[in-house]
This record gives structure tokens, sequence and C-alpha cells, in this order.
């Protein structure tokens, strides 16, 4: 899994670049929720195999969202969520629901253990895995994207076991399996590495600057 705090410093982010006019405590606080949210599903392996990574970070839980999100928004004569919280609360939802995907999957996806995109469907999970840089023999080198690549093809997506068979680790279950291990040593892990403190205090200076800008536009002085 992914660190707590990179999953709410992307989520962050995400909500002080794209809320725009929704932008404030609530707004924030329900994009960096929904980045912590799929998470959540580390609970769950305490009573279902293999649901860390999975449960909440397959593909279903999105799809369903964004389907329902779209119908009520865009294709309902009334939209109920824009009836109660007006277009601030459909900004918010899309928002969050971005936060869910990016933060809260690609996450795991991309810098963790992987994600097992279609559980319960297949007990697999998936990682991507690539490089940016440039060389001054060869030039601009990426792997993330190769058209036409043999083996994993466009997109480096490949497996890195089992949902079931190679469960995840996390503080709530350390050994990832069915069962709660009272005497178990548990870690919350917050950062991991250099870079993630850096992602964590760019997120919290953005909010910073962010919120200070909209006072001083509204005229609220503290």
């Amino acid at each position: 899994m992914a660190p707590t705090l990179v999953s709410a410093a992307v989520g962050a982010l995400l909500a002080a670049a794209l809320l725009g006019p929704a932008f404030d405590r609530r707004g924030v606080a329900v994009v960096v929720a929904a980045a912590l949210l799929p998470g959540l599903d580390a609970a769950a392996s305490l009573a279902v195999p293999g649901a860390t990574n999975a449960l909440l970070h397959a593909v279903w839980v999105p799809l369903l969202a964004g389907g329902l999100l779209y119908w009520d928004a865009a294709l309902r004569p009334a939209s109920a969520l824009r009836g109660r919280f007006g277009p601030r609360g459909v900004r918010v939802a899309w928002v969050a629901l971005a936060s869910y995907v990016v933060a809260g999957i690609g996450a795991a996806l991309f810098a963790g253990e992987g994600a097992s995109l279609l559980y319960p469907l297949e007990d697999a999970r998936y990682v991507v895995r690539g490089r940016l840089v440039f060389s001054t023999r060869d030039g601009v080198v990426q792997t993330f994207l190769v058209p036409g690549a043999d083996g994993a093809g466009a997109l480096p997506l490949r497996s890195v076991g089992g949902a079931v068979a190679d469960p995840v680790a996390s503080w709530v279950n350390p050994d990832g399996r069915p069962g709660l291990d009272a005497g178990a040593t548990r870690e919350f892990r917050l950062v991991e590495s250099g870079w993630q403190s850096v992602a964590v205090a760019a997120a919290a200076a953005t909010l910073a600057v962010r919120f200070w800008s909209r006072n001083r536009d509204s005229g609220v002085t503290r």
C-alpha cells in the first residue's frame, strides 16, 4: 500500500488544481478523504482473503461511481446532487472521483505493491513500471508508453502476484491474511523516503497558499 500521507498529498494537490471556485475546507476534505478511501480495504482483509489493494482498488468501484455521477449530473432532468449542493457539489464529486482513481488506486498501481484491478474476477495484482531519462547517446528514453512493443504492450502493466495467494501487508493486518493477531507488530506508514516527504511538504504548502489567496481575494482577515 502507498503511505497514507503520500496518498493524502496527491489528493490535496488535485483538490488545489481542480476544485476551482469550489475550493474550500469542506471540498478539500472530501477530495482528500476520497484519496484515502481505497486504503480501507486493508481492514476488510481481516475477514476477506486478499482484500488489501483489491476490494476497493478494483476498477468496478470508480466505474460504478462515475456512471452514477454522470447519470445524475448530466442525464437526469433534475439532478439530486445539484439540487442539494448546487454546481459546487457536482464539481467536488468529480474531483473526488479523480482523487480516488489517481491518488488512491494509482498510488498502488504506479508506486506501490500493485492493485488487483479486476478483483474478484481475477486473482492478480498489477503494477506499472517504467522510466523517463535523457541520454547523451540515445536522447530521450521512456518506457511508460511503447506503442507496438512486444510483451506488455503500449503500457507496461504486468502482474506481480495474486491478491489471495500473495497478500499485501498493512498496519491493520501485518500478514495480510484473515484473522486478527493482537500481538503482531504494526507500522502505520506515513512516509518512507525523502521524495515522499517532499511531496507531502509541497502539498501542504500548495494548500496554504491557495487558502491564503482565497481569503485575501474574499477580503477575509485573520
